[in-house]
């Protein structure tokens, strides 16, 4: 027998044992709040239609859907006027006082560009009211029933108008509200939003304002999020945090949604001032807008999300006095196991000086215990950014790649099948974090490292504190977490269990705040911005880099091939991580093929100069696919033929003529006064149409105001040949009134009439798709345009 074993021998062998033991014990932990983080995302369990009769059904609620969304129903259209009657005989049906605003409005919000000048749209809204016993108020539930004309909109918004429809039974079914219930169904949402733009700024159950509850969807399945909200909502999350059974939403959601050139009917109701919430579902974005948006490809547990939230907030606002609930601030709020976590936003700026403040003591605490040096300090600080740049730009990167094997998916909002993306995104994010770890722990030491991310945490914070408070929670608790953690590890034992559970608890508040938005980041922004979840993974792992530490093998003061190995043994994280990626974005590619279920989206547009003869193919691909290819030859030029098209990032290619007629434009009246020329015309379309345009040549005449259908409406002057201009969706047979007043700079007046349907398959020469090739979701898809001059 041998020696026995020195008790230094004895201290190494165990030592690396009980370090592994915790880092074990901690990464159990993490994932066990991680799971239930997510879990609670989940939208529950659709409820069949037997459910009790004062409970939200998604079984009850689903037929609905199939009647709102059995075809395409675009505004104006005869599907349209079907869907319309339906949802007045249902709202009749339950006994509630019902009636159709029709009426013409103006877009929400500014004047539109894309569309080429003022918008407008003849609108029918379903208005259906529940009068309450003791009124303070009146609370609005709002969806569109109208479609794109490129899909029949089953979830986008049929999920919406059937959730109310299901809500308003179950209401009429119980007792009476304390406050008024609007039920409001709008039209043109997705043509210009001037139906909620009519009912918000005209009808007069909105005279009262109120608090809205506005349903979307922009996807097929997933958790319902409440993204955005009206100023100072602090009152408004009150409820929303005690009365949505399921709250699923963050005030940075909203301070995204705000950044983004995003609308939805909403809009309109904050533009006059009404309080509010939006919600919606968002994942299986590649089904948005197009002929795949069907009520099958819908996921009940989201409608069933919908519905309990929905159900939950109106009888909860129906209930309160509705005065009380402007609080003077906004709320920052997120969803956490169990419920919603929420503070004043007046607590925003305090709190990030107060994380980075204990990050500085911290720093200066390591240093006086001889664990960093001011070097070290300033080194991990500065090396902690590199990850926070490269794996954003690595993950942009890698998707560049995916799209030049795959470019048809530039087209879509996601891909068909995300989760290899998304997996290959998060596992390229450790990839990069674990190799710089790896890389920079041995000479800078893991305490400066861990400093220097808690640093930049920090620094965050307060930079979203004073430029979007309601984001800044997401980098501040992570940071002030970790600083707490840090000086308790810092006053314990190294790797002793104190410092074990100090650190592994700073790091699970990292994982409850950070993980579930880099989940909800992907559906939320697409792939197309993965490298945005990609730069809050890394976030999330440099506030957990002290966990991180436990996996790393101690070599302590050895040398030669013990420290080798053990630094060896550091880069297995990264190396494992690299070749997941790769695995993974692999995967990805060989499985998201386009096929019959999931056909490769395509542009086309026909657009006939009636006047000439003239006809071209048109697309808005970058990247024309194979199908597309056959139908244009190159960029071309289209705004001063077709201004009611808009933009010039235009593909185009000869065409032959369908023989179509223009819209008609008869001069009703024509005065001359002071120098200026006043002209009253009809538009009248000859054909049926979604919109039609006319706009002035303003080379010929300078407009000083215009009414359409005896509306005043905005002048603005645009560049190039064709100045003020308006368009008008969902027109009626007879035609719109235009009044215009313009200062002559020419012997005649030159306007362009243009009128838009939809569906190529009667124009000449167009050959329909083959199977695995579909219409990509844009509200100019399949457009057969005409236009002609006119000179007056």
């Amino acid at each position: 027998m041998g020696a026995p074993p020195s008790p230094a021998a004895d201290r190494a062998f165990t030592r690396p044992r009980r370090r592994t033991l915790a880092a074990l014990a901690a990464l159990v932990a993490l994932a066990a709040v991680g799971a239930s983080a997510l879990l609670d995302l989940r939208p529950p369990a659709p409820r069949p239609a037997a459910a009790p009769t004062d409970e939200f059904s998604a079984g009850r609620a689903y037929p609905h859907v199939t009647q709102v969304a059995g075809r395409p129903h675009v505004a104006g259209s005869p599907a349209n006027d079907e869907v319309r009657a339906y949802l007045e005989s249902v709202l009749r049906e339950l006994g509630l006082e019902t009636q159709v605003q029709d009426t013409v409005a103006e877009e929400a919000g500014q004047l539109s560009g894309a569309a080429g000048g003022a918008t407008l749209a003849r609108v029918r809204n379903v208005v259906a009211r529940l009068p309450g016993t003791d009124p303070t108020g009146t609370v609005f539930l709002v969806a569109h029933y109208d479609a794109v004309q490129t899909g029949p909109g089953g979830n986008d918004d049929a999920a919406g108008v059937a959730t109310i429809l299901e809500v308003a039974r179950a209401l009429t079914d119980g007792p009476a509200p304390r406050n008024d219930v609007v039920f409001v169904l709008t039209d043109a949402e997705e043509a210009c939003l001037c139906g909620a733009s009519a009912f918000a700024s005209e009808h007069p159950l909105a005279a009262g304002q109120g608090v809205v509850l506005n349903l979307e969807a922009r996807g097929r399945t997933g958790p319902v999020i409440m993204f955005e909200t009206s100023p100072e909502n602090a009152g408004l999350i009150e409820v929303f945090g005690r009365a949505a059974p399921h709250p699923v939403g963050t005030s940075f959601a909203v301070e995204v949604y705000r950044a983004l050139p995003n609308d939805t009917d909403f809009t309109a109701f904050l533009d006059e001032g009404f309080l509010g919430l939006n919600s919606a579902y968002l994942d299986g974005g590649a089904t948005y807008h197009t002929p795949l948006d069907t009520p099958a490809s819908m996921d009940r547990a989201s409608l069933q999300h919908h519905g309990d939230n929905s159900l939950g907030l109106a009888r909860e606002f129906g209930r309160i006095d509705l005065g009380d609930l402007r609080a003077g601030h906004d709320a920052t709020y997120f969803p956490v196991p169990g419920g919603l976590a929420r503070y004043p936003g007046w607590l925003v700026l305090p709190l990030a000086l107060l994380a980075l403040s204990g990050v500085v003591v911290l720093g200066w605490l390591a240093r006086r215990r001889n664990r960093v040096t001011n070097g070290r300090l300033a080194a991990g600080f500065g090396l902690a950014l590199v990850p926070l740049v490269v794996a954003p730009v690595g993950a942009q990167l890698l998707w560049a790649a995916i799209l030049a094997l795959r470019p048809g998916n530039a087209e879509l909002l996601d891909p068909y099948r995300p989760t290899w993306y998304r997996l290959a995104v998060l596992a390229l994010a450790a990839a990069v974090l674990f190799a710089w770890y790896a890389l920079t722990r041995r000479r800078v030491g893991p305490a400066a490292l861990a400093i220097g991310g808690l640093g930049w945490l920090a620094l965050l914070g307060l930079l979203l504190a004073i430029l979007a408070p309601g984001g800044a929670y997401l980098a501040t608790l992570p940071a002030l977490a970790g600083a707490l953690g840090g000086l308790v590890a810092l006053t314990t034992r190294r790797d002793g269990p104190i410092a074990v559970i100090a650190v592994t608890g700073a790091a699970a508040v990292a994982v409850i705040l950070l993980l579930p938005t880099v989940v909800l980041l992907f559906p939320a922004l697409g792939m197309a911005m993965g490298g945005v979840a990609a730069l809050f993974a890394v976030l999330l792992g440099l506030a957990a880099l002290p966990v991180i530490d436990l996996l790393h093998p101690e070599a302590g003061g050895q040398r030669g091939m013990v420290a080798l190995r053990a630094r060896r043994l550091g880069a297995l994280p990264a190396g494992a991580a690299a070749l997941a990626t790769m695995v993974l974005a692999g995967v990805g590619v060989a499985v998201d093929r386009f096929d019959a279920a999931h056909p490769a989206p395509t542009h086309l547009m026909y657009a006939l100069d009636a006047g000439t003869g003239q006809a071209r193919w048109l697309s808005r691909e970058t990247e024309p696919q194979p199908w597309t290819d056959d139908y244009v030859d190159g960029p071309t030029q289209v705004a001063d033929e077709f201004p009611g098209i808009g933009g010039n990032e235009l593909l185009g290619g000869p065409a032959q003529s369908a023989g179509l007629p223009a819209p008609r434009l008869d001069m009703l009246t024509d005065t001359t006064a002071a120098g200026l020329r006043t002209v009253s015309l009809r538009l009248t379309p000859q054909r049926p149409v979604r919109l039609v345009t006319l706009h002035v040549d303003t080379s010929t005449a300078t407009v000083r105001s215009a009414q359409v259908a005896g509306r005043t409406v905005p002048v603005e002057e645009r560049d190039g040949r064709w100045g003020f201009g308006i368009v008008f969706h969902a027109p009626p047979p007879e035609g719109i009134e235009i009044t215009l007043t313009v200062e002559p700079t020419a012997p005649q007046l030159a306007l362009r009439a243009m009128d838009a349907s939809d569906g190529l398959d009667a124009v000449p020469g167009f050959r329909p798709r083959p199977p695995g090739v579909g219409v990509a979701g844009s509200h100019s898809s399949e457009m057969l345009a005409v236009a002609r001059t006119y000179p007056l």
